[in-house]
């Protein structure tokens, strides 16, 4: 079959590599007919590269239909349409039933400390092979593929694999009170998405995007979000005041930061992130476990802006082990700080409600563009460099 493989800092290419086949009784061969390309997806094009290996497939946004199962997988059979949640998890452990299947005690890759296996991404997460590919063996089928029907485009409920339930998940920590108002910094798939599940839900009665990015802003000022351009602020504590001053002085009630480790304006931690691509990859492996450091500007901008007593939701990813945090201002401010990768099942079924006809959350248009997977390359590199656009791709096999 042709995959995206992970050949190296800035590199991915389109091999031909040998088809997946069932190993375990819980596994499920799915043929791919869309796959995401994510924001995540870039960490490992750049900054997470010390936990790759050339070759690596990936790739964890996919959907398809069902091609063969295990003997312990009564719940679907081949000819079935089904989305493949990003983390791979059991359904029947403590963790899962707690509604964390980010944490399955089945799949958590203790060797690293790190929860659930993830498709298509870093050792740390098991090193799972993943869903830009032709077909993808799914590991726990019995539990995470998530049937969806005929007769819709795939655009209608491949973002169930990830980009919905991550930015629900993000709504849903924010905890933004009655009559509240939300602050959403990144306005990129994640964001985006997110000031949409907020006003399609009624969880804030204003939703305020912060980004740089024209394409991104005209969006969210299309969709009725009040956008400020960080280009229109030479710092960061005008950007501040200004959003204070349109809240009564007091700053959103909660923050979304949907940004994470790479995030515009941290010259040292990009500094740093970039100094390990030039280490050998075990030697800047063991380096980023220890003292690893993340690009915090746009974490630093939510604490300064949320409101005392309000909630930071993190949707965006981190990966460093030594962050320097303002502690004093986020203890003093009495911040909440909810965080971590999105419980997929858990809000599946809040969510499949809305993905009707009439299509209140505009995921039949979301992407932007819609690319062969023989053009990865040209995909991955359009995308990080914010090219045409680019705010959403989807590859097909």
């Amino acid at each position: 079959m042709r995959a995206v493989t992970w050949q190296g800092r800035r590199e991915v290419t389109v091999e031909t590599v040998p088809d997946p086949i069932i190993k375990e009784p819980t596994d499920a061969i799915v043929r791919i007919t869309t796959t995401g390309l994510c924001g995540s997806d870039l960490h490992l094009y750049e900054v997470l590269t010390p936990f790759m290996t050339p070759g690596d497939i990936l790739g964890h946004e996919p959907m398809g239909i069902v091609e063969e199962t295990g003997p312990e997988v009564t719940n679907l059979r081949p000819g079935d349409r089904v989305v493949v949640p990003f983390q791979i998890a059991c359904g029947h452990c403590w963790m899962c039933r707690s509604g964390l299947p980010t944490q399955c005690q089945t799949t958590q890759v203790v060797e690293h400390g790190m929860g659930a296996e993830i498709f298509g991404y870093t050792k740390l997460y098991g090193a799972v092979a993943g869903g830009q590919a032709e077909y993808l063996r799914v590991p726990q089928a019995q539990y995470g593929p998530i049937k969806v029907p005929e007769g819709v485009q795939d655009d209608r409920w491949v973002y169930l694999s990830d980009v919905l339930p991550t930015a629900w998940q993000a709504v849903e920590y924010a905890a933004v009170p009655r009559g509240g108002t939300l602050a959403v910094l990144g306005l990129g798939p994640i964001g985006s998405m997110a000031c949409r599940v907020a006003r399609v839900r009624g969880a804030a009665d204003r939703v305020i995007g912060v980004d740089l990015v024209p394409e991104r802003l005209r969006r969210a000022r299309a969709d009725g979000v009040e956008v400020y351009d960080l280009n229109d602020f030479s710092h960061q504590e005008d950007l501040v005041e200004a959003v204070r001053s349109a809240t009564d002085g007091r700053g959103p009630d909660a923050v979304i930061d949907a940004v994470g480790t790479e995030a515009h304006g941290s010259p040292v931690g990009r500094t740093a992130q970039r100094a390990t691509g030039f280490l050998p990859r075990d030697w800047a492996a063991k380096l980023t476990e220890k003292a690893g450091v993340d690009r915090l500007a746009a974490l630093r901008l939510a604490i300064a802006l949320v409101r005392r007593g309000g909630t930071i939701s993190l949707s965006g990813v981190y990966g460093g082990m030594v962050d320097p945090l303002p502690l004093m201002t986020m203890f003093d401010k009495q911040i909440q700080l909810r965080m971590g990768q999105a419980n997929v099942r858990r809000w599946v079924d809040d969510i499949f409600p809305l993905l009707t006809d009439e299509d209140p959350l505009g995921v039949d248009a979301f992407a932007t563009h819609r690319m062969p997977l023989e053009e990865a390359p040209r995909a991955y590199e359009m995308f990080q460099h914010k090219e045409d656009g680019a705010i959403k791709v989807l590859m097909r096999p």
